[in-house]
């Protein structure tokens, strides 16, 4: 199990009180700043262990993630687990993980596994493609430069409203647009937001024909963004309206390119990941992932 234990807020108290009933043939393995859960999560291979569990938020998760995906055979070897202690968890929302830390952990000793589609984002650093793996969610253009004004006091005092409350001072900005180009379809704007399952920022059903098994990723396409079109769209989400809004272009595809001619930055499960061009697809059923039957 790889945690944070610096973690703060009540989750991490009750997570905390958790641990001193863990059992003893369970390995806990601290982490000691960002990017670290990577390195544990890969010497845990090396170790030859077959379930890791990744205590933590989505952030947490990704690094985890990352991790396995740098061991020789990693997703043949181990099965992720999961225990959502962060803000927004939407991965775990997807698989019905219970947010509950001994619910969660029930999951776990359960075993129950299933094998999920695996995306990834390939991106090019000094002529080198470098392979970023992420389980639920990227995105590009406002949705990345909102990330980039969040801080830790704002998602510890407000959770999610953090985020729409970032979210709403990136729209007073200037935008970045960002061009798409899918295996048959083309399209460009300023919001290009990408998932693999259905849920976005929590239980919003942002993308109606996702599925976690089907080799493709789902990209919705917003032409412009501004508060008249949030509104418009978050009102549709909250009248449970399922079907995309017609002017924004949604598709699905096996490979999206993602390019900006003024550098727009871009996003992997909430956590900043560099600015386009970038390449997404997916590895079918690659990730074995314990959860709920």
């Amino acid at each position: 199990m790889i945690f944070n234990p610096a973690a703060r807020g009540e989750k991490a108290r009750e997570f905390r009180k958790f641990l001193e009933g863990i059992p003893g043939d369970v390995a806990l393995k601290p982490t000691q700043g960002p990017g670290h859960a990577v390195e544990l999560a890969r010497a845990a291979l090396d170790e030859e262990f077959q379930d890791i569990v990744a205590a933590g938020g989505d952030g947490t998760l990704n690094e985890v993630l990352n991790g396995i995906g740098k061991a020789d055979n990693g997703f043949e070897q181990a099965r992720l687990g999961v225990l959502p202690l962060g803000t927004v968890n939407v991965f775990a929302k997807e698989l019905n993980i219970p947010e509950d830390a001994g619910r969660a952990w029930d999951t776990v000793v359960a075993g129950n596994d299933r094998l999920i589609d695996l995306p990834y984002a390939d991106t090019t650093i000094e002529g080198a493609t470098e392979r970023r793996y992420f389980a639920q969610l990227a995105g590009a253009g406002l949705d990345a430069e909102a990330i980039s004004l969040v801080d830790w006091e704002s998602k510890r005092r407000f959770r999610q409203l953090a985020y729409i409350r970032a979210g709403l001072r990136a729209v007073m900005g200037p935008q970045k647009r960002v061009m798409v180009r899918g295996d048959s379809d083309e399209a460009e704007g300023e919001l290009v937001l990408i998932g693999n399952g259905k849920f976005y920022g929590g239980r919003w059903n942002v993308f109606p024909n996702a599925s976690l098994t089907d080799g493709k990723i789902d990209v919705c396409v917003f032409p412009k963004v501004g508060i008249w079109a949030a509104v418009r769209y978050w009102a549709s989400l909250l009248m449970g309206n399922r079907k995309v809004p017609s002017w924004i272009r949604y598709f699905q595809s096996h490979v999206v390119e993602l390019t900006s001619p003024n550098g727009a930055q871009f996003e992997l499960e909430g956590d900043l990941a560099g600015t386009l061009p970038a390449k997404l697809g997916v590895e079918p059923e690659r990730l074995r992932v314990i959860c709920p039957p």
